[in-house]
């Protein structure tokens, strides 16, 4: 019998993006709520009820919300809100983190889908501070840059409106208060002893992410190269389908000298660059964050509960 998918939230943009993904699938059987009855409680409880895995695509306070209608405890939720992201009893959707990673994802009902942000930051990152080379109080910076489509609706809007302003056009920074949501799962999944200070930048593009860490060897626990870092990235993740260390150097991989944001889009990939030498080391992420930072690792995450092939329904995409 195939497993029933219900999207909570589908006509969002992630919520479009997971359908995109799920279209033409006939392993799986999606539901799909009347537009009449996206809002009515009643109907909603009965679709999160009655399917086997449900996508939660809706803003914070609604995903609780549809969590609380949850009552059959079958069901699998995979929330792709910051609801419950640093929560002890959900799973962090993210396979790729670490060795049993994926284990807890299968045998959990309850999967978070990393931040946009936070997807790259945390794969950098995280082998090199779980394998003692940056230390837990290290001085973590982290700057980003990314599409306007992970705002969702209303930034969209924003930049696709009529006789859009040119201080809106500008590559804008944003979060100047350094409290940006997806601080705490940054801080807690690396296993940081503060946050780091981040300083995310929205630009006129729809889609499309680069997340870049600079790391200074003096400071390091262990004083490594850009050349070293990246061997023991590669180290890591070697074998993985959807995360890739570049090459060092990463020469071939630039355009006239640019490393453009904008190639992994469209997939469930993430590549990490590793630049510098001796002395002073950047890190960078480039992925598409409605991919890899949010659709795309959502529906990896079913197939994996569904001891599926971790890429079906993306490759393609």
């Amino acid at each position: 019998m195939k497993k029933k998918v219900f999207v909570d939230g589908q006509h969002g943009t992630t919520g479009l993006k997971i359908h995109e993904r799920l279209n033409g699938r006939d392993d799986i059987e999606v539901l799909r709520i009347p537009d009449a009855n996206r809002k009515d409680p009643a109907a909603r409880k009965e679709y999160l009820n009655g399917a086997d895995i449900v996508f939660l695509c809706l803003p914070d306070d609604a995903a609780r919300e549809s969590v609380s209608l949850i009552t059959n405890s079958s069901v699998c939720v995979i929330d792709g809100s910051t609801a419950h992201r640093t929560a002890a009893w959900w799973v962090y959707g993210l396979p790729e983190l670490k060795k049993d990673q994926r284990a807890l994802i299968k045998q959990s009902k309850r999967i978070t889908v990393p931040g946009c942000h936070a997807a790259g930051f945390v794969l950098m990152l995280y082998p090199l501070v779980a394998q003692g080379i940056v230390a837990p109080d290290y001085p973590v910076t982290c700057h980003a840059v990314a599409g306007y489509s992970g705002g969702g609706k209303a930034l969209i809007a924003n930049y696709t409106g009529e006789n859009v302003p040119d201080a809106v056009k500008n590559p804008r920074s944003y979060s100047l208060a350094l409290n940006h949501k997806h601080l705490p799962e940054m801080t807690k999944i690396v296993g940081l002893a503060r946050p780091p200070v981040f300083a995310p930048t929205v630009v006129d593009v729809y889609a499309g992410e680069i997340v870049s860490i600079p790391l200074v060897p003096d400071r390091l626990e262990k004083r490594l190269s850009a050349k070293e870092i990246r061997e023991l990235l590669a180290a890591y993740y070697a074998g993985e389908h959807f995360v890739k260390v570049m090459p060092y150097p990463a020469d071939d991989f630039l355009k006239n000298g640019f490393l453009t944001f904008t190639d992994c889009n469209g997939t469930n990939n993430l590549e990490i660059f590793v630049f510098g030498n001796e002395d002073r080391v950047l890190v960078s992420a480039r992925y598409d964050n409605l991919g890899k930072g949010a659709s795309g690792t959502a529906v990896q995450d079913m197939n994996i509960i569904l001891g599926l092939d971790e890429a079906t329904g993306l490759d393609k995409v």
